[in-house]
């Protein structure tokens, strides 16, 4: 059995209006906010692998990281509940935001919330940058997730409701095309920073998140807000005018009539919260909780939060280890874009399928090569020749994950909710992406300790349930106007039993729903 059903989105309902220049610069101004996202990514891992700064807030890790070999076993130099506390923590924070983040966002539109997520973020940023003991680190990083939680919750929503449907895909995925950008900063500053003598290294490392918090804010001042947002609060009139503008018609009165009963229809739902959980919104709500979980039990984030750390562990001295890890942050950027440019042409269930296929491969062969020059006990090294091919299979993983589960991660759970539960869908895929983030963050360090080289093989074994998934039970949605999407879950073999024909409403006329077998 395939897949499932499917829409042909050519035969869906087609709006007035193509792609102009404000729509465009309005999405990657939006976009920014990912910048944060991925700057904060990158710039933990380097810090954590520099001397002088475990010296300072980590003196136990350092004294276990310095030590000979033969002493500590290199899985576990950098086994600190403490250490990972510290990555950790901003993914707690913004769990807890999530929440407050969802009824801001519907309550007061999308850029006032991505407003504050910038704001946060550039406090903890300076809170950071003039760190003085652990605590004021903590008390940073609890800021920095204040606003990764909102610009979560508020960016990719935003981005998929200003794009047209045809572009929704590449337009949304400048989130994930800016959150590649963010680790590949943050890996090059911090290869340039860890040369310098003193405190002033690590300092400006995480002092310069100011920057993209900067933006941020602003983008969050200067952006208009998206059509649904403001009809959602009574502002027709000025969602009109946009919907005009970032479509370059005056001829927008079909799509702007859809917008309108769509508000309308979530206006009669009291809780968002429990409307969610009524049956008809069950494939939407697995796929909120499953994919971003998925997401973070690929164990990208092993390579992404801990990159210079684990090369370091492999061997790697340390000006090679940030700049493996600059390597595969520029690989991180470039599959990004072949994302970009080929998600609304082969569609998300072929990259998904692809993506996972690739790093399944890879994660099997780095275990394979790690326990066989390693082992158990850590005592061996790589030659030359086998760190450089290790290194490319690292890249060949990350390449796999950023033009798959990376930014689809973020751009399927945003575009198949209703208006009506939209923000909550929203923000359940941010808190279970953040749950997973915060799990892997606090225990990568102790699991790659206790299960060494076996850790990829544990991940592998993720990637495989999840591909599997993705052929079952995700449709195709590349196309679908997003006030559309309950059609899709009609047509498919599985979810078509959740959906009855009343919650199709006037799209049942206007859609030719395909099946396959």
């Amino acid at each position: 059995m395939a897949g499932g059903g499917f829409v042909d989105s050519s035969a869906g309902r087609q709006y007035n209006g193509g792609v102009t220049l404000f729509v465009i610069l309005t999405c990657m101004v939006g976009a920014t906010g990912g910048l944060i996202f991925g700057y904060d990514i990158g710039i933990s891992g380097g810090v954590t692998s520099m001397d002088i700064f475990l010296k300072r807030f980590f003196p136990s890790v350092y004294r276990k990281a310095s030590t000979k070999a033969g002493l500590e076993s290199p899985y576990c130099k950098f086994d600190s509940h403490l250490l990972q506390f510290f990555t950790s923590s901003l993914y707690l924070a913004a769990l807890v935001a999530s929440f407050f983040a969802a009824i801001i966002t519907k309550k007061f539109g999308r850029k006032m919330s991505m407003f504050i997520g910038g704001l946060t973020f550039l406090i903890g940023s300076i809170l950071n940058g003039f760190a003085q003991n652990v605590i004021m680190l903590i008390i940073g990083r609890v800021f920095l997730g204040i606003g990764v939680g909102f610009c979560n919750q508020s960016v990719p929503v935003y981005l998929s409701e200003m794009a047209p449907a045809n572009l929704r895909g590449a337009l949304n995925m400048g989130f994930q095309m800016a959150t590649t950008i963010g680790i590949l900063a943050a890996n090059l500053i911090n290869y340039g920073t860890a040369k310098m003598n003193g405190h002033l290294g690590w300092r400006l490392s995480l002092g310069l998140a100011a920057i993209p918090a900067t933006m941020v804010t602003i983008g969050g001042l200067i952006l208009p807000d998206s059509p649904n947002s403001l009809i959602d609060r009574g502002q027709r009139d000025e969602a009109k005018r946009i919907l005009q503008k970032i479509r370059g018609t005056e001829d927008v009165g079909e799509e702007f009539q859809d917008l309108v009963e769509a508000s309308e229809t979530s206006k009669s739902v009291d809780n968002p919260w429990k409307n969610i959980m009524e049956r008809k919104n069950r494939p939407q709500l697995i796929m909120a909780i499953l994919i971003p979980s998925f997401q973070q039990l690929t164990g990208i984030n092993v390579i992404m939060f801990y990159a210079p750390v684990l090369f370091k562990t492999l061997g790697f001295g340390n000006e090679a280890s940030l700049m493996s890890a600059v390597i595969t942050g520029g690989v991180n950027v470039v599959a990004t874009i072949v994302s970009i440019l080929t998600v609304d042409k082969a569609g998300r269930r072929v990259l998904f399928l692809e993506g996972g296929i690739q790093m399944l491969i890879c994660q099997v062969l780095i275990a394979y090569f790690i326990g066989k020059t390693y082992g158990t006990t850590g005592e061996g090294a790589f030659s030359t020749g086998a760190a450089n091919f290790v290194l490319f299979l690292i890249c060949a993983y990350v390449a796999g994950f950023a033009w798959s589960w990376g930014p689809l991660g973020w751009l399927v759970p945003s575009e198949i909710f209703p208006l009506e539960t939209r923000p909550a869908g929203q923000a359940m895929t941010v808190m279970f992406n953040m749950i997973f983030t915060f799990v892997i963050g606090q225990c990568f360090l102790s699991m790659l300790c206790v299960m060494k080289f076996g850790l990829f093989i544990f991940f592998s074994g993720f990637v495989i349930i999840m591909t599997l998934f993705v052929y079952f039970f995700l449709p195709e949605t590349k196309g679908v106007p997003i006030e559309e999407m309950y059609a899709i879950w009609k047509a498919h073999w599985f979810w078509g039993k959740f959906i009855p024909d009343e919650a199709l409403g006037s799209y049942a006329t206007n859609i030719q729903i395909s099946e396959k077998a």
